[in-house]
């Protein structure tokens, strides 16, 4: 049996800890949000921005797979995906805080790479892929790794944006059903790649996981014992006078003969 990680388990240290991270993802991704606002400025300001999207199967429609998750059609998409995007994001950044860059960065050019092979001619835009990536990510994480924080971050995800299961499938005409694809896949290969990157989070060890080592160190030490004190078994030590073979025996045995009877 596999023991827990050899960590700090002091409860005040691990919360403390804990709550740095949350403050620091959710500090990131409010900044990742403020961002967003700045560019849907621009983009009323120069409506040509929008072209930077991603544009399927078209050489210039590349450049969506770094700006497409910039972009956004209106204020009311910018604002749905902001607030997936706070949530999810400073989940995954709490939960996974070594494996979140390499999520995001997969969920960011896998979207838009999958919906340039395979989207229709259209242009797509809007941070929707990496909200389905981070989504399906801590979805899938729960699944391979059952731990505890895991498990928890996947409800939260479920029970506030579980409708992502179905987007993943045509719907609306103006909705882009192949980002959220993309990313869905996205995220389960990330999620499956960087399963382990992050240690499973230390806990304190069950009762009988306790009996369990100490009968273990009690059997090492008796086995030391007696390889260090017990002495060696009668066939393990050496001879040290062999008995001479029946052609060299010397001496003569004297037959032994009966005393007469008495009185005869």
């Amino acid at each position: 049996m596999d023991a827990p990680p050899s960590l700090d388990l002091d409860p005040r240290r691990l919360a403390l800890a804990q709550r740095r991270r949350l403050h620091q993802a959710l500090l990131g991704w409010l900044g990742f949000i403020a961002l967003l606002g700045v560019v849907h400025v621009l983009a009323i300001a120069w409506p040509d921005l929008r072209g930077f999207g991603v544009v399927p199967l078209s050489l210039p429609g590349l450049s969506g797979l770094l700006a497409a998750p910039l972009l956004h059609a209106d204020a009311g998409h910018l604002l749905s995906n902001a607030f997936a995007l706070v949530v999810l994001g400073t989940l995954v950044s709490t939960v996974y805080p070594k494996a979140a860059p390499r999520i995001v960065l997969a969920g960011w050019v896998g979207a838009g790479l999958f919906t340039w092979l395979l989207g229709r001619p259209s242009v797509h835009l809007g941070a929707s892929g990496l909200v389905h990536t981070l989504f399906f990510a801590l979805f899938a994480l729960a699944l391979l790794r059952r731990d505890r924080p895991a498990v928890v971050a996947a409800m939260l995800a479920v029970l506030l944006f579980g409708g992502m299961l179905l987007t993943v499938l045509p719907q609306e005409w103006r909705v882009s059903w192949e980002m959220h694809a993309g990313g869905a896949l996205s995220g389960l290969l990330a999620a499956w790649r960087w399963r382990r990157l992050d240690p499973p989070p230390p806990r304190r060890p069950y009762s009988w996981e306790e009996e369990e080592r100490a009968a273990e160190a009690l059997a090492e030490a008796r086995a030391i014992d007696a390889a260090t004190y017990e002495p060696p078994r009668p066939e393990a030590v050496p001879v040290l006078w062999q008995r001479p073979a029946p052609q060299e025996e010397r001496g003569t045995v004297l037959p032994f003969r009966r005393p007469p009877p008495e009185g005869g």
